[in-house]
């Protein structure tokens, strides 16, 4: 079973692509935009993993 972890970040209009970018480039998918708030998901590596 995967298990997930969560992060949220404030959208600045201006920097959008480049918030975006950099939290996809640390393997957050975008799940949501409420209000200017991003809401991420990401999954956690199990034990074992590398």
């Amino acid at each position: 079973m995967t298990t997930w972890e969560y992060a949220t970040a404030p959208l600045i209009s201006h920097a959008l692509q480049q918030i975006l970018n950099q939290w996809g480039s640390q393997g957050w998918e975008l799940v949501q935009v409420v209000d200017n708030v991003a809401y991420f998901k990401r999954p956690v590596a199990a034990d074992g993993d590398a």
